[in-house]
């Protein structure tokens, strides 16, 4: 293709033209965001749990002193149980 081909293409189309922008009135005016009440909710209740621990300390301990005393027992049913819940996720 022809370099004079293709400019007066783009003289029929108009492509190099620069246009003008027409200024508004409201370009003074700003945007403006509330967050409605479910989401302060959230947001609040998502830094509660930011800050709490992953480890209940009460329940750990619990079970430490049970197993240090030998009083801890696991019942050999409960755990074949919950051994094949977790196979059959696996599988």
């Amino acid at each position: 293709m022809r370099i004079e081909t293709y400019n007066q293409v783009a003289q029929l189309y108009n492509t190099t033209k620069p246009t003008k922008t027409k200024s508004t009135q409201s370009a003074a005016a700003k945007d403006n965001v509330t967050i409605s009440r479910a989401g302060q909710d959230y947001q609040i209740a998502k830094q509660a749990v930011s800050k709490a621990s992953d480890i209940r300390e009460d329940k750990v301990a619990d079970v430490k002193n049970r197993i240090d005393s030998g009083t801890y027992s696991v019942s050999s049913d409960d755990f074949a149980k919950k051994l094949l819940e977790k196979y059959a996720e696996l599988g």
